[in-house]
């Protein structure tokens, strides 16, 4: 179906896939959700490898020497690793051996392996279980992504990689002082719904939190929840929502003065507030036997109409594509206005890049890990990438001609709309793990109202403060 004011394919290609807002009106709208490493924080002990001066083999990469690369398969699945990019490596390398492994267990799986030396050349590291950067770059097992970045791109030797790609790429490609980590895909979040299921009732999206819970009474009649909660393997999907809508409700300073371990951030009248409407919602409107499901069953819940709203990404329109019914099509909703008088106006909108990529340092062939991500940012990788899993990546015109589903497109009208207004991405994830994961702990419990909201504030500002009191974590700062 189309909605009032749809963007259409080639629109979203050109904003999205073409000119991946380096120009023109678009400009800046990743590099405004994009996060930036600033003070003076300790550089990581990360490998640099020498450059050859042959622009079709930059790292003089060994055409024999086999090559490992370990793949998150959520989401996006691996096969666009298996079927893609390794048959791609392999044309460019006629003979090479590829041993390849998808997994969902990716710290479980991998970390033993970083620790122990025998390390997978390429790492997706992703999902749930994904390992701590920060603690990698500090250990020296990430290699120095900035000859990827400075080499010559595939398609036009003219060109380095970093003219080829969204600008925010290379802004979080930082971690502690060094360009590290490769993100990949350009990804949305914020409430998703079924545009189908709402065009059928002759409902609206809600744009006040009054409009919200009112609808919250009118689903609850038909039997439907307002709200689930992503339940195991995916509360972080939570804590994203109740960070976001903070800064919807404060500013995206709130965010910022999180990552940069501000005192009381965390206890800031936004945050609370945040985490006070969120866990109303899920009593009044939500269902405690949601949390022992697992997000996939959450989902699955959502597409046979139980559910109107799940916070998620942009990646959930591909993860669930085999289970989808025809008559469900995924929309985007931006968060109500909270309060009457929140600081960034209805509309506001998550949008930021993600899908990591390392190389690893101590792998067996390094070179042939950083040919590998060279291969992924051609637009022949790309393209394919958006091809096999309807998510399209930075790399700037490799969308164009790809036929892209409803709910990319829907947020891409989304992300039109909002213009400057997008709500920054959170650092704290990739800079501090460890208060991340405590995080998704805690939003599990304040969710399930065994805690309170100020309870929940006041317990992640207190491990927040051990964070920053302790001196063998590096510490990041950021401006934007």
């Amino acid at each position: 179906m189309t909605h009032p004011g749809e963007i259409t394919r080639r629109q979203l290609i050109r904003r999205i896939g073409m000119t991946a807002f380096v120009a023109g009106p678009g400009a800046g709208l990743l590099s405004a959700c994009a996060t930036a490493g600033g003070g003076e924080p300790s550089a990581a002990p990360a490998t640099s490898l020498p450059v050859s001066a042959d622009p079709a083999n930059p790292f003089g990469v060994d055409a024999g020497k086999p090559l490992e690369v370990a793949i998150f398969s959520g989401a996006y699945g691996d096969s666009y690793a298996k079927d893609l990019h390794e048959q791609l490596y392999k044309k460019a390398f006629p003979g090479v051996a590829i041993t390849h492994t998808a997994t969902q267990e990716i710290g479980t799986q991998l970390r033993p392996r970083l620790v122990a030396g025998d390390p997978p050349d390429v790492i997706n590291n992703s999902g749930p279980k994904s390992m701590d950067l920060a603690a990698l770059a500090a250990e020296g097992h990430l290699a120095d992504l900035a000859p990827l970045f400075d080499a010559p791109s595939i398609d036009d030797p003219a060109k380095k990689v970093r003219d080829t790609v969204t600008p925010a790429v290379l802004v979080n490609a930082n971690v502690t002082g060094k360009d590290l980590v490769l993100n990949y895909t350009v990804s949305h979040r914020a409430l998703w719904y079924n545009a189908a299921l709402f065009a059928d009732k002759g409902w609206t999206v809600p744009t006040t939190w009054e409009e919200f819970t009112a609808l919250g009474e009118t689903a609850k009649r038909e039997g439907i929840l307002l709200f689930a909660y992503p339940g195991q393997k995916g509360p972080y999907y939570q804590l994203w929502n109740v960070l976001y809508t903070a800064a919807k409700i404060g500013g995206n300073q709130v965010i910022l003065d999180i990552d940069n371990l501000v005192d009381n951030a965390w206890n800031a009248e936004p945050m609370k507030r945040a985490v006070t409407v969120w866990v109303d919602v899920q009593t009044r409107y939500g269902d405690k036997a949601y949390f022992g499901l697992d997000h996939t069953q959450t989902q699955i819940k959502q597409l046979q109409n139980k559910v109107l709203f799940y916070p998620v990404g942009s990646w959930i329109e591909n993860e669930m594509a085999k289970d989808k019914p025809k008559d469900f099509e995924y929309a985007i909703a931006p968060i109500p206005e909270v309060t009457g008088s929140d600081r960034m106006p209805y509309g506001a909108i998550q949008v930021g890049v993600g899908e990591n990529f390392v190389v690893a340092a101590k792998g067996k062939n390094p070179q042939g890990g950083l040919e590998y991500l060279r291969i992924m940012l051609s637009k022949e990788g790309a393209r394919s990438f958006t091809e096999k899993t309807r998510n399209v990546t930075v790399v700037n015109g490799a969308a164009e001609g790809v036929d892209l589903p409803a709910g990319l497109l829907s947020a891409a009208r989304a992300q039109d709309k909002a213009g400057q207004n997008i709500i920054t991405e959170a650092r704290f994830e990739g800079w501090y793990k460890e208060l991340f994961d405590y995080g998704t702990e805690q939003i599990n419990v304040v969710m399930a109202g065994r805690i309170t909201p100020e309870e929940f504030c006041a317990n992640l500002q207190k491990k927040a403060d051990a964070v920053k009191q302790d001196e063998a974590v590096t510490k990041q700062t950021r401006s934007q």
